[in-house]
């Protein structure tokens, strides 16, 4: 008895895992299709349009943080910001207290896209949970929550 339990609940997480893959998979696909549909609307290249949402609050970022956070190697970040610069949507200045860094910020034109972008992200965002009942949205928030968590603990 013991031994088909084992083999059902093996059986259940084989197949558990698999959906949960699946799904994964799914969502993001959905984000990439979402971030490839801002690229086109807006006409800037996906990488391009994720270091302007970078910013977020922040005035300046170095290509070193940026590097980091896009997790892509510093030459790639300088074709990035250079595309950036081009549009008139960043501008890189040097760093005041070390002229061998150079800060790179949002000009006012990045500024009103990069809120412009966020704008229709967090919309998109809002009609998802509308989709859901009070009910829902606390507990796919909360799973959500344990599975980010569950993440970082298996990557360690």
């Amino acid at each position: 008895m013991n031994n088909n339990t084992n083999k059902t609940n093996d059986v259940l997480l084989d197949y558990q895992t698999k959906r949960l893959q699946d799904l994964i998979e799914e969502i993001i696909q959905c984000c990439k299709k979402q971030t490839s549909d801002l690229s086109k609307k807006f006409n800037i290249p996906e990488a391009e349009l994720d270091c302007l949402l970078l910013f977020g609050d922040e005035r300046y970022l170095t290509a070193k943080s940026i590097a980091q956070k896009l997790d892509v190697v510093r030459s790639r970040v300088t074709k990035i910001t250079t595309g950036l610069i081009r549009k008139g949507l960043v501008e890189s200045i040097e760093d005041p207290k070390d002229a061998r860094v150079k800060l790179i910020g949002l000009t006012q034109k990045g500024q009103k896209k990069s809120k412009e972008v966020s704008a229709i992200i967090t919309d998109l965002h809002r009609k998802l949970l509308l989709e859901l009942d009070p009910k829902q949205r606390k507990m796919v928030l909360s799973y959500l929550e344990a599975l980010r968590l569950g993440m970082e603990v298996v990557k360690k």
